[in-house]
């Protein structure tokens, strides 16, 4: 008899992430909170982030009270886009757990904006926040990850990392560069037994795609009508190829970067066309 997906527990497949430490950057909502979800699930110790206080209060009160949950939760409220937090959030992790067995490099931030009137401050907080401070905290982690014999490190990109789209010139020059940063230290740190990668989302169902539908001009319909698999992707989707990448079940993989976009950047034909095939 096939088992149902509800008794097909991670456990059985993640048994290496048992009492592992995650550092989760950017956890209190969407995908971020999903994949805190997710590793708790799967045994390990999980540090949440957010600049919020009450968010970072909030999420672990609700990730400690899921059934689901079998790891320890820990939290730390900072903006993690600043030098000093990223190593402030790196000695709470190893004070808290002991040590850093993976880091998921989430936070980010959106900017819409024409490029010919892109302020200087909008452009600087979207790279402080999405390319520095990945950056910042990897090194800080990678550190520590080098001296216990190895880690995993996964960045959460974009697909616009991997294109580019009008009015969005910040948001992904921050993720192309995010995507140089992970091969970069996925080959320099190889021997230190670290695994760096990457995961490009596409058009997920989170807080910030609401927020962004609002200024960057398209809906949920206009997404499903131009995505070949005709849907919005869900932050669980996600979590999975993270949970995926820190295990052991990767261990020979770094380097990579794995689109999460239910086909959107393989199809480059028009709208009209992808209709009439469906």
């Amino acid at each position: 008899m096939m088992k149902s997906e509800s008794s097909l527990e991670t456990k059985n497949f993640f048994e290496d992430m048992k009492e592992k430490s995650a550092i989760i950057t950017g956890s209190t909502k969407g995908i971020g909170l999903e994949i805190a979800k997710i590793m708790l699930s799967s045994g390990a110790n999980v540090l949440v982030n957010s600049r919020n206080q009450k968010d970072v209060e909030t999420t672990i009160k609700k990730l400690q009270s899921d059934p689901q949950a079998k790891g320890s939760v820990k939290g730390l409220d900072c903006d993690v886009g600043l030098f000093e937090n990223c190593q402030k959030l790196a000695e709470f992790a190893v004070e808290s757990f002991g040590k850093i067995d993976v880091l998921v490099n989430n936070a980010g931030t959106s900017m819409i904006s024409d490029s010919l009137e892109l302020k200087k401050d909008d452009w600087e907080r979207t790279i402080r926040t999405n390319l520095s401070g990945p950056f910042f905290l990897s090194q800080a982690c990678g550190k520590i990850m080098a001296k216990n014999h190895g880690g995993s490190i996964v960045n959460i990109s974009s697909m616009f990392g991997s294109g580019g789209v009008p009015k969005r010139l910040a948001y992904c020059s921050s993720k192309f560069g995010l995507n140089g940063l992970t091969k970069t230290l996925a080959a320099e740190w190889a021997h230190y037994n670290i695994r760096v990668n990457a995961v490009s989302p596409g058009y997920i169902e989170t807080p910030m795609d609401q927020g962004d539908q609002t200024s960057g001009g398209y809906t949920v319909e206009d997404i499903k009508r131009r995505a070949p698999m005709g849907r919005y992707g869900t932050s669980r989707e996600v979590a999975q190829v993270v949970l995926f990448l820190a295990s052991d079940l990767s261990s020979y993989i770094t380097g990579t970067n794995i689109l999460v976009d239910g086909g959107w950047i393989s199809y480059i034909g028009w709208e009209k066309l992808l209709n009439e095939i469906r």
